[in-house]
């Protein structure tokens, strides 16, 4: 199957390389970063390991970016787009296990989850910010899952057209929860590892800016 991977990058001059050629070297050759208007060399150094690199003009935020990239990958005739950090908190070797369960159709999604094998190495206060949004999911959603905003996951071609990203920032992986809800979507969750390291650890989002996120995804939710 057409399998595209979607890298939202903004500012990663020291890992978009290392990421696309771990992806390359694992045989995944259709990969597209969406360069969200990074003021460092991303652009450059991402289009020495892939043809497929987009530009935001202006930073938009992580949700504009993966958007960018899901509708290019889907005029590109994908059948299935895996989203993947860019900070190389994602390994490579997890995403035949996404993909498995969309290859076969038993569902339209596949969501990774970092708290379905025992020892997570999740920060603590990480891990409670985390459940917390897990929580919060239920509440509002009404979709149960082990862990909220993980970045990594893998959508049938019909779920990537039916999926309407609307958010620009990190708040829009609650918005694609929401639409998985609304669509009727099949889902599963499938266990990942999260590597932990100094660099993605100051690359990502801090536990305080999750907070604000869930903030965000509650005034969105009853802004509707």
């Amino acid at each position: 199957m057409n399998t595209w991977i979607v890298i939202a990058a903004y500012n990663e001059e020291h890992s978009i390389g290392f990421v696309v050629k771990e992806l390359a070297k694992a045989g995944y050759r259709n990969v597209v970063v969406v360069d969200d208007g990074s003021d460092d060399e991303t652009s450059r150094i991402a289009k020495q390991h892939t043809k497929h690199v987009l530009r935001h003009v202006v930073n938009r935020g992580q949700g504009a970016a993966l958007k960018t990239g899901i509708d290019y990958a889907l005029a590109n005739d994908a059948d299935i787009v895996v989203t993947f950090d860019a900070d190389g908190q994602h390994r490579v070797e997890d995403i035949p296990a996404l993909l498995a369960p969309v290859k076969k159709d038993e569902v339209d999604i596949a969501l990774g989850s970092r708290f379905l094998k025992k020892d997570s190495g999740v920060p603590f206060f990480r891990k409670i910010v985390l459940k917390g949004g897990v929580f919060l999911l239920w509440i509002f959603y009404g979709v149960r899952l082990t862990d909220a905003h993980n970045g990594f996951r893998a959508l049938s071609r019909h779920a990537a057209e039916q999926i309407e990203i609307t958010l620009d920032g990190m708040e829009h992986a609650s918005e694609i929860v929401s639409e998985i809800r609304r669509k009727q979507l099949r889902y599963v969750e499938v266990p990942v590892v999260i590597r932990y390291t100094e660099y993605s650890k100051a690359h990502g989002q801090s536990s305080w800016n999750a907070v604000k996120i869930f903030y965000k995804m509650i005034v969105h939710r009853f802004s509707k």
